[in-house]
C-alpha cells in the first residue's frame, strides 16, 4: 500500500515550519474560546442545556482534542514544561465532556438493536415501561417479573420479544442515570477552578504559542511522518485475519463471562483509532485549510468509530445482564443483544480492513 508523504524531490514541495504549527494552535485556541462563550450564552450551566449549548460543548471537545494532539505530535518544538502540563488537562476536559453524549448514543444504539432483533412494532423501552417499576428505580435494582408485553410477538421471536421489553427498560434506567450523572459531572467540571486554569492557558495560547527557538526553521514533516508510521505499525499488528471472519467466538465468550473488565481484543483497535486521529490532525497542521480529503482515512475512521460504539454497547448489555435477580427472559434478551453488538464489532473490523487496503484516488 502506497504511503502518502510530502515528496522532498517535488519542486513544488515546501518545508512546513513552526509558523504553521503556531497558526494552527492559535486558530484552535480561538475556536475553543468562541465555543466556551457560546456555551455560556446558551444556558450551558443549566440542568438541561439547549441544543446550542450541546453544539458548543461538542466544539469545545473538538478544539481541545486538536490542541492536545498537536502538542503530542510536535512536542519537540514546544516548551516542554508548558505542553506536558496542559496536555493531561485537555484530555481530562475532552473526556469529561464526551461522556454524556456517549451514554445517550449507547442507549439509542441498544434500544434500536433490541427493536430490530425482537421484531416489535414499538421500541422495547416503550413496551416495558410499566413492567419495571417506573423510571425512578435505581440503575442496579432488580426488575419485577410481571406479565408479557402488550405487543404480539412473532412465533420465532416470542421469547426474545418478551425479554426485550424489560431489557430495554433496564438499559434505559441504567444508561439514563449514567447520562444524568455525566451531565452533572460536566457542569461541575466547567465551573471548577481546574477548568478555569485550562481556559486561561488556552486564552494565552490564542495570542502566544510557546514554540522553541528552533521551531522557526524546523520542518514539521518528519514529526508528522513519525505519527503516520506509528499508525501504520499499529495497524500492521492488528489481527486482520481474525477480522475477516464473520463470527469470532472468542470475542463472544469473553463478553459473557463474569469478568467486567474491558474486552482484551478491543484495546489494540481503540489504540489504532487514537493514532488515526493523531495522523489526521497532523495532516491538518501541515496543509491548513487546504488539507485534502483522504477517502481511505475517512472510511477507516468511520469504521473504527463504529467499532468503539459497538464494543461499548456490548459491554453495557453485558453489565445489565449482571443485574441481580432479573428474569430469565430478560437475561436471554440481553445475551442476544450482547452477541449482536459483538457481531457489529467484527463487522466494523472487517470494514476497517477493507477501507485501509483501499487505494486513495490519485495516489501513485
Amino acid at each position: 500500500m502506497a504511503q502518502q508523504h510530502l515528496d522532498p524531490t517535488d519542486p513544488a514541495a515546501r518545508a512546513v515550519t513552526g509558523d504553521a504549527l503556531g497558526g494552527y494552535l492559535r486558530a484552535q485556541a480561538t475556536e475553543f474560546l468562541r465555543a466556551l462563550r457560546l456555551h455560556r450564552e446558551n444556558g450551558g450551566g443549566a440542568a438541561n442545556g439547549s441544543a446550542e449549548s450541546v453544539d458548543a460543548a461538542r466544539a469545545l471537545r473538538r478544539s481541545a482534542r486538536r490542541i492536545s494532539a498537536s502538542l503530542h505530535t510536535f512536542r519537540p518544538l514546544l516548551d516542554t514544561d508548558w505542553s506536558e502540563a496542559i496536555r493531561p488537562e485537555l484530555a481530562w476536559l475532552s473526556g469529561t465532556l464526551a461522556m454524556e453524549h456517549a451514554y445517550a448514543g449507547r442507549l439509542e444504539r441498544l434500544l434500536l438493536a433490541l427493536h430490530r432483533l425482537s421484531g416489535a412494532t414499538v421500541l422495547p423501552a416503550q413496551l416495558g415501561t410499566s413492567d419495571v417499576g417506573g423510571a425512578g428505580a435505581g440503575a442496579g435494582s432488580a426488575e419485577v417479573a410481571s406479565g408479557p408485553p402488550a405487543a404480539a410477538p412473532t412465533p420465532e421471536r416470542g421469547n426474545l420479544t418478551v425479554g426485550a421489553a424489560k431489557a430495554g427498560a433496564l438499559l434505559e434506567r441504567q444508561l439514563t442515570l449514567a447520562r444524568t450523572r455525566a451531565h452533572s459531572t460536566a457542569l461541575q467540571a466547567l465551573g471548577s477552578s481546574r477548568f478555569h486554569a485550562v481556559a486561561d492557558n488556552i486564552a494565552v495560547l490564542a495570542s502566544e504559542v510557546p514554540l522553541t527557538s528552533a521551531a522557526a526553521t524546523a520542518d514539521l514533516c518528519p514529526l508528522a511522518t513519525a505519527a503516520e508510521e506509528r499508525l501504520t505499525d499499529a495497524v500492521a499488528a492488528l489481527p486482520l485475519v481474525t477480522a475477516g471472519h464473520p463470527y469470532n467466538a472468542e470475542a463472544l465468550i469473553h463478553g459473557l463471562s463474569p469478568d467486567p473488565a474491558p474486552h482484551p481484543q478491543d484495546a489494540p483497535w481503540h489504540q489504532v483509532r487514537l493514532l488515526l486521529r493523531l495522523h489526521r490532525y497532523a495532516r491538518e497542521v501541515l496543509h491548513g485549510d487546504n488539507s485534502p480529503v483522504d477517502v481511505r482515512l475517512l472510511a477507516a475512521g468511520q469504521a473504527l468509530n463504529r467499532h468503539r460504539d459497538a464494543s461499548e454497547a456490548a459491554a453495557a448489555a453485558a453489565q445489565a445482564a449482571r443485574t441481580p435477580r432479573i428474569a430469565p427472559a430478560t437475561a436471554y434478551a440481553l445475551g442476544v443483544l450482547h452477541a449482536d453488538q459483538r457481531h457489529e464489532v467484527e463487522a466494523a473490523r472487517f470494514a476497517f480492513q477493507q477501507s485501509w487496503q483501499m487505494q486513495t484516488v490519485g495516489t501513485p
